[in-house]
């Protein structure tokens, strides 16, 4: 299992969810999903993609408004 170590800060929406997108097209199930940005959006619009997609949110941390965000990738299709 690997980790993808995404980082957005500095980046608006749509941005940090691109960058996701970008990492998940790489990951296999089992992966984990590190994303990291300063947009506060990047939290509620990641846990509405885990939920479109069937991809675990695994919680998120602030410190100084930066989020980090993991997800676990448990969606995609054999």
């Amino acid at each position: 299992m690997a980790t993808y170590n995404v980082d957005s800060r500095g980046t608006a929406c749509p941005g940090p969810i691109t960058d996701l997108i970008r990492a998940y097209r790489k990951a296999q199930n089992g992966d984990e999903i590190v994303l990291v940005a300063n947009d506060p959006g990047a939290v509620p619009d990641s846990k509405a993609w885990c939920e479109r997609t069937r991809n675990q949110f695994m919680g998120s941390k602030e410190a100084d408004r930066i989020f980090e965000i993991t997800i676990k990738v448990t969606g995609k299709k054999a």
